[in-house]
């Protein structure tokens, strides 16, 4: 049997993109292979719930775009599928005069986004948010929380509704893309797809050569650290708390966020990952390792933010230095208060000359799409980047 379409990938990229295809094509016949035993089990399950309103991203920038759509969309999807969400809205917080600066060219930002977001002024944030210590403050008031493991066990019932078929505990060991058709193989099974697409996250470089193609970038995991604060304090805020991001620095610092459970979890620093899927503290894959260490843009990037990455290392090991950034908006936090929960790894596309991907990457051939790179926040806008991938693959031979 030959498939109309197979999808690498059961993260909410892969998920959504074969919705779409299924949408968009009634009564084709699609697979989905997973190589986990469950759906989202990566980025999509150890990221921070946030539904996202785009605030960051350069006007008119497709991020911002598709950031705006996915918002819209996902609690669309949400509203659905009886998925809980809340839209509890975000502060951005300036503790300093030069973030207060950046505050404003932040705020004109918003405006160019067609964003809503509001000043706030040091004792209204004070009304808002008792706990937290600022000099003033944007509130995002469109900015919501999730639990995206449930949103894609329900694209999974909505594939399998749609009549595609969900294979998990299967991990591709082949593909080759012949002129008819692409032939895709797994430690126990072969398959033939007229198209195949391939959103496989943290792994989307290897899979890509195992495909054939010729890639000059690779990924470099970046492991983003949490703590849970105790169940009596969390009720310490009322909205997410994230602080102004410096520009010159790719990520977006440590924030207080609520999540759809009820608990609070303070980060994430970003530190460089010793395992791609290595979630437990100081988890090493020598192969992993080697991978970004033989690659000189991985070097490059290091010398270029090396005074980030030792702060990041540092926090990372000293849980005093950890603290004391969150206590720069929440002074009230004692060590104590920093219990542990699960990282996060990040799929940081890197060039070779050491530059950090921020956009979409995609590899296409006449029967292949590859994502190579899904820029955060890429839960936030799964589903319409699923119809840009969609598109693009209809573009194919």
């Amino acid at each position: 049997m030959i498939h109309d379409y197979c999808v690498i990938g059961g993260g909410i990229v892969g998920l959504a993109t074969a919705m779409r295809l299924l949408e968009d094509n009634p009564g084709c016949s699609l697979i989905l292979l997973e190589k986990e035993d469950a759906l989202g089990k990566h980025q999509t399950g150890h990221n921070s719930g946030v539904i996202h309103a785009g605030i960051y991203y350069p006007p008119g920038s497709l991020k911002a775009e598709l950031c705006r759509k996915g918002a819209e969309a996902t609690k669309q999807f949400c509203a659905e599928n009886d998925i809980p969400f809340e839209v509890c809205g975000k502060l951005l917080v300036a503790t300093s005069d030069i973030e207060m600066q950046r505050m404003d060219a932040l705020f004109e930002r918003s405006k160019q986004n067609t964003i809503e977001v509001h000043r706030v002024s040091q004792g209204e944030l004070r009304e808002r948010e008792p706990n937290i210590s600022g000099l003033g403050a944007l509130f995002v008031p469109a900015t919501g929380i999730v639990s995206y493991a449930q949103v894609c066990q329900a694209m999974g019932r909505r594939i399998e509704a749609l009549g595609g078929d969900i294979r998990l505990s299967t991990r591709v060991t082949g593909i080759r893309e012949a002129v008819d058709a692409v032939d895709i193989a797994s430690e126990g099974e072969n398959w033939r797809a007229k198209k195949l697409v391939a959103c496989a996250g943290l792994q989307s470089d290897r899979l890509a050569v195992l495909a054939g193609l010729e890639i000059e970038h690779r990924i470099v995991p970046f492991r983003g650290e949490y703590y849970r604060l105790p169940p009596a304090k969390n009720d310490i805020v009322k909205h997410l708390i994230y602080p102004i991001p410096d520009p010159a620095l790719p990520f977006l610092g440590v924030h207080l966020t609520r999540m759809i459970d009820g608990s609070v979890t303070l980060g994430p620093n970003a530190v460089i990952g010793f395992a791609r899927e290595g979630y437990p503290r100081f988890s090493l894959n020598l192969g992993d390792v080697a991978d970004y260490a033989f690659f000189k843009g991985f070097w490059k990037t290091v010398l270029a933010h090396r005074k980030s990455a030792v702060t990041e290392m540092r926090n990372s090991l000293w849980k005093r230095g950890y603290l004391d950034a969150c206590r720069t908006y929440c002074p009230s936090l004692e060590i104590e208060d920093l219990l542990p929960h699960e990282a996060g790894i990040r799929a940081q596309a890197v060039q070779p000359d050491g530059t950090l991907i921020h956009d979409f990457l995609f590899v296409k051939t006449d029967r292949m799409l590859h994502v190579c790179n899904a820029p955060s926040p890429a839960a936030t806008s799964a589903i319409p980047i699923a119809e840009m991938i969609v598109g693009r693959l209809a573009e194919t031979a």
